[in-house]
C-alpha cells in the first residue's frame, strides 16, 4: 500500500504537538509495511526530522503548479493524507482529478476554525459561542474540507461532539484519534524524580503558536507576580521553539522568569520541574504539553480550554480565575500529597485514553475497511461530492490562473 502524506510543514516532533502527532502517524503506517512518501511545499527547517534516514521518500512540491499533477500520476498512491485543511484546499482537487480512486484522509490536527474563532473572541473581549464559530468563514472552509475527504482524524472528544451535534456530520466521516502513546509501566514510575527532587515551574510550546505566546504573557503579567510573593525562590522556566524577540525580551532573572528556548529533550526538562503551569486562554484540540506532563509525572494547572478533551480526571487542576489559578499553583508546589494524587490520576488517564497499541489498530482497520467500501462511502456522502465538484470547477481555474500569472 502506498501512502502519500502532504504536509503543511516538515515534521518537527521536538517543536510541537502537531509534529509529534505526525510522527506517530508515520511510524504507525510504516510498522504495517506501508510505502510512505512525504511531500510538502514548506521550506525545510533546522528542527525538522530526517525522514530520509527513516526510509521515507520525500518530495518538495510547489503551490499552484502543474508539476504536482505529474508527481501524483506517477506515484499513484492508494491513500493520500492531508496535513490540516489548508493543505487539502491547495492539493485536494488535484488528487481527486489525477488520482480519483485514492482514499483521502484529513488529519485536522485540531479544528483550526475553533481556535481562530476563540482567539478573535479573546482579542475582542467577547464571549465565545458556537454561533460565532458557525458564522465564521474559516469554519465553512474547514467543514467543507472535512466533507470532501473520505475520513477525517479528530484529536479531541469535544471536537467530535461539536461536529456531530452542531454540524450534524455523519459519524462515518470522522475517526476519533488522540495521541497514540506507549504504555507506562511500573519501572517508568520508579525512575521518575520524586516531589523533593524537583523544583520550579515549567511551560512549553512552539512560540509561533499564538495561544502559547498569549499564555506566557498572561503568566508574566498576572500569575507570576502573585506566585512570586508567596514562593520567592521559585522560578518560571519557559521552553519552546522559535522564541522571537518579543518572547526573549520577557526574560528577567531578577523575577525568576527565565526564557529557556528550544530543548532537545522535553522529557528531561519536564521531569526536573515540579509543576507545569500553562493557563491557555484560547485554543483547540489536545494540548501536547499536558499529555507530556502527565507522562513525566508532572501535575499541571490550566484553564478549561487547556484541558479540553482530556476528561474530568485530568492530572492537574482546572481554573479560569487568576486568583484561583495562583492558589492551585502554590498548593501543588508546596503540598506533596496533593501533588502525588494528581500525578497518579495523570498516569491512569494516559493508560486509559492514549493506548497506542489499540488506537493504531483501530486507525488501520478503519482506513482499510473504508478503502473496501469507498464507492458506497462516497455515494452516501452527497454533500462531499457536491463540494468536490464545486472545488474542481472553481479552485482548479483559480490555481491555473495563478500558475499562468507566475510564469
Amino acid at each position: 500500500m502506498k501512502l502519500l502524506i502532504i504536509g503543511f510543514v516538515w515534521p518537527e516532533p521536538n517543536s510541537s504537538a502537531a509534529g509529534s502527532r505526525m510522527m506517530q502517524l508515520i511510524t504507525t503506517f510504516q510498522a504495517s509495511d506501508y510505502q510512505i512518501t512525504y511531500a510538502s511545499a514548506a521550506a525545510e527547517s533546522d528542527y525538522a526530522i530526517d525522514l530520509k534516514a527513516m526510509d521515507i521518500q520525500v518530495q518538495s512540491v510547489k503551490l499552484n503548479h502543474s508539476s504536482f499533477d505529474n508527481f501524483i500520476e506517477t506515484l499513484q498512491p492508494n491513500i493520500v493524507m492531508f496535513d490540516r485543511f489548508m493543505t487539502e484546499e491547495q492539493f485536494g482537487w488535484r488528487v481527486a482529478e489525477h488520482c480519483p480512486n485514492a482514499f483521502r484522509v484529513l488529519d485536522t490536527e485540531d479544528l483550526h476554525s475553533l481556535r481562530k474563532t476563540r482567539q478573535e473572541c479573546h482579542n475582542n473581549n467577547e464571549e465565545f459561542t458556537t454561533e460565532k464559530w458557525l458564522r465564521a468563514n474559516i469554519t465553512k472552509r474547514e467543514i467543507a474540507s472535512i466533507y470532501r475527504c473520505d475520513l477525517s482524524l479528530i484529536i479531541s472528544r469535544y471536537e467530535m461532539q461539536l461536529l456531530q451535534e452542531t454540524i450534524n456530520m455523519d459519524r462515518s466521516l470522522l475517526h476519533y484519534l488522540p495521541f497514540m502513546l506507549d504504555e507506562i509501566v511500573s519501572e517508568d514510575f520508579e525512575r521518575l524524580p520524586s516531589f523533593e527532587e524537583r523544583e520550579h515551574f515549567i511551560t512549553i510550546g512552539n512560540f509561533r503558536h499564538e495561544p502559547n505566546y498569549d499564555s506566557v504573557l498572561y503568566i508574566k503579567n498576572i500569575i507570576w507576580p502573585l506566585i512570586k510573593k508567596v514562593l520567592p525562590k521559585a522560578e518560571m522556566h519557559i521552553y519552546g521553539s522559535y522564541p522571537m524577540q518579543k518572547v526573549t525580551q520577557l526574560h528577567n532573572e531578577k523575577e525568576g522568569f527565565l526564557i529557556k528556548g528550544w530543548t532537545e529533550n522535553v522529557d528531561q526538562v519536564m521531569q526536573n520541574a515540579r509543576v507545569c503551569l500553562a493557563p491557555l486562554r484560547f485554543g483547540a484540540g489536545l494540548k501536547g504539553k499536558f499529555v507530556s506532563a502527565m507522562q513525566n509525572g508532572t501535575p499541571s494547572i490550566t484553564t478549561p480550554v487547556g484541558a479540553e478533551g482530556l476528561s474530568e480526571s485530568f492530572g492537574g487542576y482546572i481554573e479560569n480565575d487568576p486568583i484561583n489559578l495562583t492558589k492551585r499553583a502554590i498548593e501543588f508546589y508546596t503540598n506533596r500529597m496533593s501533588w502525588q494524587e494528581k500525578q497518579e490520576i495523570g498516569f491512569k488517564l494516559i493508560h486509559r485514553e492514549f493506548n497506542g497499541s489499540y488506537l493504531k489498530d483501530e486507525l488501520l482497520k478503519t482506513i482499510e475497511n473504508g478503502i473496501k467500501v469507498l464507492y458506497d462511502l462516497r455515494l452516501k456522502n452527497f454533500i462531499g461530492a457536491m463540494l468536490q465538484h464545486q472545488s474542481l470547477q472553481s479552485t482548479r481555474y483559480m490555481s491555473k490562473w495563478i500558475e499562468e500569472k507566475n510564469s
